[in-house]
């Protein structure tokens, strides 16, 4: 399928993430994730978005954009858990060695902590 912007999907980094709310049990909808990779000059934003229904997004990374290197996911969680969570953003670090293999990196999220790890 084609991006949004037409162009084929190989053309797209394969990056993706997914909430799961493991207290309630369901996917983590509507929060804002960032993804930035990390250059000389610091960290830049490459793209960004919400989760869908299922907790989920994919990301549609131009490939002149994604090259081996050090990359963040920031996860805005506060307006998903509510004012009174502990960890009102959540930021995982991680390193791209292969930019031709898939990349998932799930969280598992509580108001009071949270999980991550290398998903396939």
């Amino acid at each position: 399928m084609p991006s949004d912007n037409g162009t084929p999907p190989e053309f797209h980094a394969r990056i993706s993430t997914h909430i799961l709310d493991t207290i309630s049990g369901e996917p983590a909808r509507d929060v804002y994730v960032r993804l930035e990779r990390r250059d000389s000059d610091g960290w830049g934003t490459i793209a960004e978005g919400r989760t869908d229904d299922d907790g989920r997004l994919r990301y549609r990374v131009p490939l002149h954009e994604w090259q081996a290197g050090g990359y963040r996911l920031s996860f805005y969680v506060e307006p998903y858990l509510g004012a009174d969570c502990f960890f009102p953003e959540i930021t995982v670090a991680f390193h791209v060695r292969d930019p031709e293999r898939h990349y998932h990196v799930p969280l598992l999220l509580s108001r009071y902590g949270y999980t991550t790890y290398r998903g396939s």
